[in-house]
């Protein structure tokens, strides 16, 4: 990441000391002053952004001035729900072909199902158990901080799905679709996800002959849907910057204070994981502590600056094999563990969740919970390289699991603060996996990270 020069830090602290120094004024009753000072750090936040380009920027920008307009002009911020709603919809437009070919092509992309069997056994095993702690303990979280009761979200966003009473026969039925196009066109994502798996399990059983071909469609399909997923998040800053300004012309400024909650029940379930679950694995199979953290530190802390997990994987595979981890165990495990084993995302998206089923009014009783965590823990598979994954899942299955699509976008606006902390987890965690894959097949670490 490129230094920032005195004149970008000018700019950035400049403009959110105008910010702050506006919101003093509002609090003491200074309002044109307030909105004068809002607007100058407004204006030298653009000039930042401008100089400094990036989605998070922009997204940030939008943020504080969809707040600002929701105060200034409500009537007009009132009237802006067109991007956010034209943003839920191209969203939910990729999902289903992305799943598909992701997850398809993931799974037979490893062909040589006996030789790696076992791994993928162990490998598969670790990351469903971590990934299902994660989902309880941000459940968990967000029930106990209560976040989004104060949120109260317009009737006409708040509207859920209502899901009709499902017997456990019924709901394991509902989830193998008997028609794959009905699936895709209903926006079913649980049965497009279970079609997939099946699907890439019998395209790796297959010849390489005849699987190539199909693998070439696929992969080719893949590539063009993540090309479409980025130029459809080019939307976002907008419309995270139209949802806040709609929902502040409509409800008030009160309406910032559960998202900010929203941020520390994260950042809280995020230490709680580290400390409940992290440290005791590192423990538990022995690994070397200090040196895990050393070798795991740097590309998770690319991951925290770029909000990208895969521009801290080259890095990760490297750090792991002079850790003491083999080769192959890296190469298969780690970016498996991308599609498999979201640790942070699997944290925050049973979080997010709960706190749009709030921010509706829907009381959600425990057997209602398990049934949304066993819905979440099977469709956030295989989406990992898409930005805002965690939104995009929860999008594609808001309605099977009964919750309205509206509150959502709100949670865009903050999602880029979130965002760090949870690609950081998700590093950190399929560093961990790997180390503890080699460790069960008879790998030993020294304290100096080779292995023994």
């Amino acid at each position: 990441m490129a230094k920032i020069d005195y004149r970008d830090r000018v700019a950035l602290v400049g403009g959110l000391a105008f910010l702050a120094a506006g919101i003093v004024c509002e609090l003491r009753g200074m309002h044109s002053t307030g909105v004068a000072l809002r607007w100058f750090g407004e204006a030298s936040l653009l000039i930042f952004t401008v100089r400094r380009p990036s989605l998070m920027a922009w997204t940030f920008l939008a943020m504080v001035a969809g707040v600002e307009l929701g105060v200034d002009a409500p009537a007009v911020a009132a009237q802006v729900r067109l991007p956010g709603d034209l943003f839920l919809r191209l969203v939910k437009m990729i999902v289903a072909p992305l799943l598909l070919a992701t997850m398809t092509t993931g799974i037979a992309g490893h062909s040589d199902l006996k030789s790696v069997g076992r791994v993928a056994v162990k490998a598969l095993i670790y990351f469903e158990v971590v990934t299902t702690l994660g989902l309880l303990i941000g459940a968990v979280a967000m029930n106990l901080s209560g976040a989004g009761w104060g949120l109260a979200v317009p009737a006409e966003a708040g509207v859920a799905v209502q899901a009709a009473p499902q017997g456990w026969q019924e709901f394991v039925l509902h989830i193998f679709p008997e028609n794959i196009a009905q699936a895709v066109a209903q926006d079913q994502i649980l049965q497009v996800a279970v079609f997939a798996l099946l699907f890439g399990v019998a395209l790796a059983l297959v010849s390489p002959e005849k699987r190539a071909p199909l693998m070439g469609v696929l992969e080719g399909l893949a590539a063009v849907m993540f090309r479409l997923t980025k130029m459809i998040m080019y939307l976002a800053p907008l419309a995270a910057g139209a949802a806040i300004a709609y929902t502040v012309g409509k409800m008030g400024v009160g309406m910032l204070l559960p998202l900010a909650k929203l941020v520390g029940t994260f950042y809280a379930g995020l230490a709680v994981f580290l400390l409940l679950v992290m440290l005791p694995t590192l423990w538990i199979f022995k690994i070397p502590v200090r040196r895990f953290l050393q070798a795991a530190g740097e590309p998770a802390a690319i991951g925290f600056a770029t909000t990208t997990s895969e521009a801290a994987l080259p890095l990760a595979m490297e750090r792991m094999e002079e850790f003491g981890v083999p080769r192959w165990i890296v190469s298969f495990v780690i970016p498996t563990g991308y599609s498999f084993n979201l640790t942070g995302s699997s944290l925050y998206l049973s979080m997010a969740a709960v706190f749009v089923a709030q921010a509706a009014g829907i009381h959600l009783s425990v057997g209602r919970q398990i049934e949304m965590l066993l819905v979440l823990m099977v469709a956030s598979k295989g989406v990992a390289g898409v930005p805002r994954a965690v939104l995009v899942v929860l999008l594609a299955t808001a309605a099977s699991i009964g919750l309205p699509s509206g509150p959502i976008l709100l949670i865009l606006g903050v999602d880029t603060v979130i965002d760090m902390g949870r690609t950081m987890l998700n590093v950190l965690g399929n560093c961990l996996a790997s180390a503890v894959v080699a460790r069960s097949e008879g790998t030993g670490f020294s304290e100096q990270g080779t292995v023994l």
